[in-house]
């Protein structure tokens, strides 16, 4: 009975010690739990020097939609120096940088393979020529022949003719007899019909000979043209000024070789000048010809318009031609650099944000938003963006004011606090 009442006791004891426990660790855990959700729903804040970041306004303004970039003066027009024969160059007539004339000689390339080419097929040419004009000289031979064959046929003709009109009196009259009045008729037959035989092979032979005698000339004058043209490839060794202009990019070398259709140069015409740009490929879609933009020069806003626009990218830029709007004598002088301003758009009055580096950190999907003396983080929705400005679609009214400065140091924060 004792043991039974010291087990009961036991019991009884371990229980109410372990209803202890759970009592005490209850508001451990809920304090734990409260201090965790604190923690992970408390807003990350940092404290930051108001000094070192820059605030801006949000407002309304005109919105222009442009893209400014750098544009260099190239003359108008240009032609490629290119070199028609290929050879090393044997004499070096002007100098990088000259005005030059139409004609003018530059430079001249020697190549002894090329010029005995040339050597050989002009010799192989004379000498066709000289076939063909013995051919045609035969063929006029012939035909000379035969005329002298048809003046000898003719004198038989003409006696048999006369022999007969004799004997036929003649014989009319009793005089010739009958076998030689037929030895007469059966020679001036003869005579007549191999006259009208040579005359009409004759005239089948002069046509013959007319048909070929005219081929005989359409080849030779074919062999004089590819004789001059030859000869005019003769002189492509010495590379002359095809146009009158400003020389550039010219800086042969003596001895050294250049392939046929290898630049060695251009030349610019100096009438007119154009502006040419490299614009970032991002732009490409946007830009257009007849588009239409300004520069300052000499302390004057200048109209231009794009002309051309060449979309092969090469390094993330496409190239963009450009002519001024003026018939203003300008002095512009090649190499010279200007500041496009090319409108993209015309001017709307919307909410505009000044432009910052906060865009960096953000990709514009997200400012710090100033209240008092601090800055919350706000989601917004930006829209197209020049040089000053972005255009403010969403997130964002007027007057707001936001931290636009480098947020490098922020990109987990919540809360700005200014100090």
């Amino acid at each position: 009975m004792y043991a039974k009442q010291t087990l009961m006791d036991t019991i009884v004891t371990r229980k109410n010690r372990k209803n202890k426990y759970l009592l005490l660790a209850v508001p451990v855990f809920l304090l734990i739990g409260y201090f965790v959700y604190a923690a992970a729903t408390k807003k990350r804040s940092l404290t930051v020097d108001k000094s070192e970041i820059t605030v801006k306004t949000v407002e309304k303004a005109y919105f222009e939609d442009f893209i400014v970039f750098q544009a260099k003066v190239e003359p108008l027009n240009s032609m490629l120096l290119n070199v028609i024969e290929g050879g090393s160059i044997q004499e070096i007539f002007a100098a990088n940088g000259d005005m030059v004339t139409q004609g003018q000689p530059l430079a001249r390339l020697y190549n002894p393979n090329t010029e005995l080419s040339y050597v050989t097929q002009e010799t192989s040419i004379i000498e066709q020529i000289n076939n063909l004009s013995k051919a045609k000289l035969d063929l006029r031979n012939q035909e000379l022949n035969m005329a002298k064959d048809l003046v000898a046929i003719d004198h038989d003709y003409q006696d048999a003719k006369n022999l007969y009109e004799l004997n036929e009196k003649l014989f009319k009259e009793e005089i010739l007899s009958k076998n030689e009045w037929q030895k007469t008729q059966e020679n001036f037959r003869f005579q007549k019909e191999r006259k009208n035989i040579i005359q009409q092979s004759i005239q089948k032979e002069k046509q013959a000979n007319m048909i070929q005698i005219g081929q005989i000339s359409q080849s030779q004058a074919t062999m004089y043209k590819s004789l001059e043209i030859l000869r005019t490839n003769k002189k492509n060794f010495l590379v002359t000024a095809p146009l009158t202009g400003r020389l550039t990019s010219f800086e042969p070398v003596l001895g050294k070789n250049y392939l046929a259709g290898e630049s060695i140069g251009k030349i610019d015409v100096m009438k007119g000048y154009k502006l040419v740009a490299e614009v970032d490929e991002f732009y490409l879609n946007r830009v257009t010809p007849n588009q239409k933009g300004r520069v300052e020069y000499k302390g004057e806003e200048l109209d231009v318009v794009v002309t051309k626009v060449i979309p092969e990218i090469k390094s993330g830029r496409f190239m963009v031609e450009l002519n001024f709007i003026t018939n203003k004598e300008l002095g512009l002088q090649q190499g010279l650099s200007f500041g496009i301003r090319l409108i993209l758009s015309e001017k709307a009055k919307t909410t505009v944000l000044p432009r910052g580096r906060f865009t960096e950190e953000t990709a514009g999907k997200w400012i710090f938003v100033v209240n008092g003396d601090k800055a919350e983080r706000r989601e917004i929705k930006l829209g197209r963006e020049n040089p000053v400005y972005h255009e403010v679609l969403g997130g964002l009214k007027e007057g707001d004011k936001v931290v636009t400065s480098n947020y490098a140091d922020y990109k987990d924060v919540q809360i700005l606090n200014f100090k």
